[in-house]
């Protein structure tokens, strides 16, 4: 085999190298047997290194007879690729592997990447329902099962987490995010970092993850995928770049590009995040940057490059390692090192980066050791998987209403109507970024509520509305179907009969996403007609709001009685609505999200700052000179980190050990939390802190930290959150990170609006 080939050159060029005391062996892992290896390459084997390929045949079949694919078979044969993306199976995978390494001259293996994002068989809820859990657990064994099935698939690298503030609900690809506050995003990024990769790359069992998209793509102009981002430096380092400090910090295996510019530059060409912060000041050494899709030929089309060689040398040289699809590495690198535009240090820097992982991976021990048929067979959609798939669904809950305790239903001696389409589908669930989800796989909401129920005759369904039509694919615009009311009567019928109606309502999962981006985000198609008719002849309804971003419904909070934020919470979906409509679990997630009372707020965020004129009237009512909205109140008709349960909490007795802190000292906040509900419930209490005055303004407020506490009825617990210089800093006028002396606010509450607040001094 040519791989053993490989091996043994490698093994006597490094026995030579460690005799070599002049040779410079540096800490990093693999450090000496990536730089044998690179000894030996050809100029022609390092640029292939760079190149990722999109599989485009099945490798178990014929190579089919087009050029480019043609092109494809002959280039991974020579040694001309370093990775694949959407190659799958542990069978695809093997064939791919051994593709490359026993006909290429080193037989350097390759790695296989595909975009598993919240699941790869199993399904966990999408990562902005997850983000609303505020729990780590359910991000770190969400993604532990999904690199148990993933890896056993032949996959080794995944394309996730995506840790891009959202602060735009118009914006399709809110799904993925963790939402829209720094603090909670790295929190639930490092989380979803340490499931994929373990503490060991070498575990078979793991797979290397990828911190996107760096930086700012949630930022997008108007909320509109691929649009051009325009952000100060102090939003970019203070809100935006946190979160991939973080993963850099945890160890994260590579970084993908955005799609955008910052300061009137692609990311792709970014000096500024590539060299200078990443692989610079944050010191990012042995992980590599992969490009989004096509995005370093895009380059040409932002204007920033002229043609292939230009893009290939400021790509190259900004510090982008790898080109995902676009072909420019590939067409130009080989004759801009071989003429000297580029420096050959350049080239092999971003071929050692990319060396160095393969190498943690264990693929030059065993190339194959990912492509395990048997193990296939015994990972995915296991009974285990499916459990944990539950836990997180049930986590990932929001509760936004629930008047007259009209939630938890009961089991048995209560008639439900269930009513409309979204609530009998089994494939919307699974949510958008479904990887190798089965089609229809979810358990659907009826089938949860059937399951729950003592008497499954005391539950009947009606479809009421249809949401969609036409093809539902990941690649193509979805069809909203409009002013067909035929299943009304139907509905309508059927709620005058039972005690209580669960109503399904949202989105279809191909509404968000990317490439998704609305103008309304409001409930599509005849689902609000719908309500109001169901109204009429029943006022004790329960939405089930199932979606990918936050929506506009001011009408719902209005006019509905109950109302469960429930995602698309992937493959246990059912299951777990129904374990919190009938209380069976007590609901505790927290929004990781403002919701608006209507698009034209967008983008709201709760970390806002304010302007000159504030946004609360100091004046007389009915003056206008403030910064406001004459048809809107200016604040979210749900807030950040809010999430009710079907008990309550009472918060008390805030109070700081000092009222002043020395900059190299701490201090603490405390407050008393009591259950003063008559269930058990957990609470997440967050602490928010404020900078009254700064050298550049600073947010009205800033989630600093949070602790989830479980409280029996009648129970009351004293929260204790640190504050130290670390928790004042932040990246100032200059962009330099530090505190300043002043004036400080703590809040702490169960929202971002519901909060206790006292102050305290910084002091030199």
């Amino acid at each position: 085999m040519k791989v053993q080939l490989a091996i043994a050159i490698v093994t006597i060029a490094l026995s030579a190298c460690r005799t070599n005391t002049s040779n410079s062996i540096t800490s990093a892992p693999f450090a000496a047997e990536v730089d044998s290896l690179l000894s030996l390459m050809t100029i022609e084997e390092k640029v292939g290194q760079l190149n990722l390929y999109a599989g485009s045949w099945e490798f178990t079949g014929p190579v089919p007879e087009d050029v480019n694919n043609q092109k494809k078979f002959e280039n991974i044969k020579s040694g001309r690729v370093g990775a694949m993306l959407n190659v799958i199976t542990a069978e695809g995978t093997r064939e791919a592997q051994k593709l490359a390494v026993e006909n290429s001259r080193l037989g350097i293996p390759l790695l296989f990447g595909y975009d598993v994002i919240h699941g790869y068989k199993t399904m966990m809820p999408i990562p902005l329902g997850q983000a609303a859990s505020w729990d780590a657990e359910v991000a770190r064994t969400g993604a532990e099962v999904a690199a148990r099935e993933a890896s056993a698939s032949g996959i080794n690298w995944t394309f996730a987490p995506m840790m891009d503030i959202a602060r735009d609900a118009r914006w399709g690809r809110m799904m993925e995010s963790p939402g829209e506050d720094p603090y909670l995003a790295s929190y639930m990024s490092k989380a979803w970092i340490e499931g994929f990769q373990g503490g060991n790359l070498s575990n078979e069992a793991t797979i290397a993850a990828c911190a996107k998209h760096f930086a700012a793509y949630g930022f997008a102009e108007a909320g509109r995928d691929y649009n051009t981002v325009d952000i100060s430096m102090q939003t970019l380092y203070n809100m935006v770049l946190p979160p991939f400090k973080a993963a850099s910090e945890a160890g994260v295996a590579s970084f993908m590009n955005s799609f955008n510019e910052i300061g009137g530059v692609p990311a792709n060409g970014s000096e500024l995040l590539q060299r200078e912060l990443l692989k610079g000041a944050w010191n990012y050494q042995n992980g590599f940057v992969v490009s989004d899709w096509g995005s370093i030929g895009e380059m040409i089309t932002h204007g920033f490059a002229a043609d292939t060689l230009e893009a290939g040398y400021k790509a190259l040289t900004a510090g982008s390692d790898m080109d995902m699809e676009a072909h420019i590495y590939e067409n130009s690198l080989e004759e801009l090192v071989s003429s000297g535009k580029i420096n050959e240090e350049i080239l092999n820097d971003a071929v050692r980066r990319i060396l160095t992982i393969k190498f943690q991976l264990g693929l030059f021990d065993n190339p194959y050791r990912y492509s395990d048929v048997e193990r296939e067979k015994s990972e995915l959609l296991t009974k285990e998987n499916l459990q944990i798939a539950r836990e997180a669904a049930r986590k990932s809950i929001v509760l936004l209403k629930n008047d007259n305790d009209l939630l938890p239903l009961s089991k048995e001696g209560q008639s439900i109507a269930v009513i409309g389409s979204l609530a009998a589908d089994k494939d919307v669930p699974l949510g958008s970024w479904r990887a190798q989800a089965n089609e229809g796989s979810a358990v659907s909401v009826l089938e949860g509520i059937q399951g729950a129920v003592a008497n499954k005759a005391d539950v009947n369904f009606a479809q009421g509305y249809t949401l969609t039509k036409g093809r539902r694919q990941f690649i193509y615009e979805l069809e909203i179907v409009e002013g067909d009311q035929s299943g009304f009567a139907e509905a309508i019928n059927l709620a005058k009969k039972v005690d209580v109606v669960v109503l399904a309502l949202g989105e279809d999962c191909w509404q968000s996403g990317e490439g998704r981006s609305q103008t309304d985000i409001g409930l599509k198609g005849d689902q609000m007609d719908l309500m109001y008719e169901l109204l009429k002849v029943n006022k004790n309804i329960v939405v089930t709001l199932m979606n990918g971003r936050s929506l506009a419904i001011p009408e719902l909070d209005e006019n509905i009685p109950a109302i469960l934020e429930v995602w698309h919470l992937g493959s246990e979906a059912g299951n777990a609505i129904a374990d919190v409509l009938f209380g069976d679990y007590n609901p505790s997630g927290k929004l990781p999200v403002s919701f608006p009372r209507n698009v034209g707020q967008c983008p709201i965020y709760y970390n806002h700052k304010n302007g000159g004129r504030p946004t609360t009237n100091p004046h007389d009512a009915g003056m206008v000179f403030w910064s406001h909205y004459t048809d809107s109140p200016n604040t979210p008709l749900y807030p950040f980190g809010y999430g009710l349960s079907y008990t309550t909490f009472e918060y008390s007795d805030l109070k700081l050990s000092s009222s002043e802190l020395n900059q190299a000292g701490e201090i603490s906040a405390s407050v008393t939390v009591k259950n003063t509900g008559k269930v058990n419930g957990q609470e997440t209490v967050q602490f928010y802190i404020r900078d009254y005055v700064g050298s550049v303004t600073r947010p009205v407020k800033e989630l600093k930290g949070f602790e989830k506490i479980t409280l029996k009825p009648g129970e009351e617990k004293e929260v204790q959150f640190t504050i130290n210089n670390e928790t004042l800093s932040y990246y100032r006028a200059d962009l330099s990170f530090g505190s300043e002396p002043g004036k400080f606010a703590v809040m702490i509450g169960g929202n971002s609006q519901k909060i206790l607040m006292t102050d305290f001094r910084l002091v030199d």
